[in-house]
């Protein structure tokens, strides 16, 4: 007998197929045809449609919020899957960022525009926080934008 959250996986991958690789739903309507709480819901997309897995997810919690799911290429955007999963680590100096992000756009992965605004994002002038803890907020944010551009891709 399967568990209900393989049946959860299959059913989302089954619609995601449907709907050519996006599917934007509400968790709790999700939760109700499956009969299950909703941290069954967030424990199947927490561990099976995670980035790693080739899926980014963006979800607004609240009346309306929503679990929008995206598959993405990771044969076409494997530089960036590689960056964020080995390049970037949980800490990164600004010097080594600003290095990715020129390879980034050395490699047409990104505008010249679109990494003026990354490069704002995560200058020690915008992290004004004590110096120990720069390195891994600009990890963060680097990881969160790089992220966001694999989705985008997917458009």
């Amino acid at each position: 007998m399967a568990r209900l959250s393989d049946i959860i996986e299959e059913f989302l991958k089954t619609l995601l197929t449907e709907s050519e690789g996006e599917l934007e739903l509400q968790r709790n309507d999700l939760a109700s045809y499956f009969e299950c709480a909703p941290s069954q819901i967030n424990y199947v997309l927490a561990t099976r449609f995670t980035l790693n897995h080739g899926y980014y997810i963006e979800s607004r919690r609240g009346g309306g919020g929503y679990i929008r799911i995206t598959r993405l290429d990771l044969e076409k955007d494997d530089y960036l899957l590689q960056l964020l999963t080995e390049g970037i680590g949980n800490e990164i100096s600004e010097q080594k960022a600003l290095q990715h992000i020129q390879c980034m756009v050395d490699q047409d992965y990104i505008s010249d525009r679109d990494s003026q605004l990354i490069k704002a994002a995560i200058s020690d002038k915008a992290i004004a926080i004590p110096l120990k803890l720069k390195d891994s907020i600009r990890a963060s944010i680097l990881k969160s934008m790089i992220t966001a551009i694999l989705a985008l891709n997917e458009k």
